[in-house]
């Protein structure tokens, strides 16, 4: 019940940023004339941003695939693929795009997959996930002076604080993976000090159930060293992975029949939108996603084509990849479902 209260809290909130965002970036435009600038595009080069959202949630499937047959846990690319979209679907839908992998964890658990196999594997994939922008923020500082002086004026700031928060997350992911025991002894301390603060409420039985949770980091640091490998083979399936889905953005630059702009540029000032927004606590980094395409974008697209092509840029890249994976989710639900069942009258006829 309160999982349930949760996710209708969650949608509510995505409708509320939707339509605060809908309100601020449209205020004061022409919708007549932005309608008649994006109907000038050309469909074929907007049906290949499609196939970059697509490519990104297939390619999320084939790193879980590797992952599970690394661990002995093969599943089939179909699940793997439902599995992605169920990440992305419900990552999408919440702050700090923290839903993704505990509803992963859960369908996989309808597939008999361990829930320690299941955590160690989207707390890797999670990671590699959230180094790739790392890697590009610390990249961009360190050789693109060029494109930070030309393109960055005014969102500076929330660049730097969007590289800072990834970072830390990785950090903290990577302390958890490597050094668990003192991991576990800073979480004790830090949930004793909440509990006297009164910042959170005594529970009995929760500093043994962070104890067991963090046992789990164990398995995952020796998973990694022993397969190190596979991780460098993962990180950069995600490399390609987050580029593919950043290279929807030239697919609308070309369809507004525009050049100039090489597709390196577009796809590293796209990933530094991603590196500003991703740990910001706002579904999709909504609403920030947007003020950024149009301050960075500005002088690619023009001023004139700049919001159209935010509109389509961000409606395929967040939201038909949303749908789709609204679809997927759909699907995955009936089916994993469907397979415990099946699975369950299987055990009660051998019984």
């Amino acid at each position: 019940m309160r999982d349930k209260k949760k996710r209708i809290v969650n949608l509510i909130f995505l409708a509320a940023v939707f339509l605060l965002t809908v309100v601020g970036v449209l205020r004061g435009e022409n919708i007549d004339d932005l309608g008649a600038s994006m109907m000038k595009t050309d469909g074929r080069w907007l049906l290949g941003a499609v196939f970059c959202v697509l490519a990104f949630i297939a390619l999320g499937a084939l790193i879980i695939r590797i992952m599970m047959g690394r661990i002995r846990q093969p599943v089939g690319f179909g699940k793997c693929f439902l599995l992605s979209g169920i990440g992305y679907f419900f990552g999408n839908i919440t702050p700090f795009a923290g839903g993704g992998p505990p509803m992963q964890i859960y369908y996989m658990k309808k597939e008999k997959v361990p829930i320690s196999v299941s955590s160690l594997i989207m707390l890797l994939v999670t990671l590699m996930y959230k180094m790739v922008l790392v890697a590009v923020g610390f990249g961009l500082i360190i050789f693109g002076q060029g494109l930070l002086g030309r393109y960055f004026h005014g969102v500076l700031p929330l660049f730097g604080v969007g590289l800072f928060l990834n970072s830390g997350f990785c950090f903290l992911l990577i302390l958890f993976i490597f050094h668990p025991t003192l991991a576990k002894k800073g979480m004790i301390k830090g949930l004793g000090w909440l509990e006297k603060k009164r910042l959170m409420k005594h529970k009995e039985g929760r500093v043994e159930k962070l104890s067991a949770a963090m046992d789990r980091y164990k398995s995952t640091a020796s998973f990694f060293k022993d397969h190190v490998p596979v991780m460098i083979l993962v990180f950069i399936l995600s490399v390609v992975q987050r580029f593919v889905l950043f290279g929807a953005t030239w697919f609308v630059f070309r369809a507004f029949g525009l050049s100039g702009t090489s597709p390196g540029t577009i796809l590293i000032l796209q990933a530094s939108i991603s590196v500003s927004a991703d740990m910001l606590p706002l579904p999709g980094g909504m609403g920030a996603s947007e003020t950024l395409f149009l301050r960075l974008f500005e002088s690619v697209f023009g001023a004139a084509r700049v919001l159209p092509g935010m509109v389509l840029s961000r409606g395929i890249s967040y939201y038909v990849e949303l749908f789709l994976c609204a679809v997927l989710t759909i699907i995955g639900h009936f089916y994993f479902g469907r397979r415990r069942e099946k699975n369950e009258e299987k055990l009660s006829e051998g019984a």
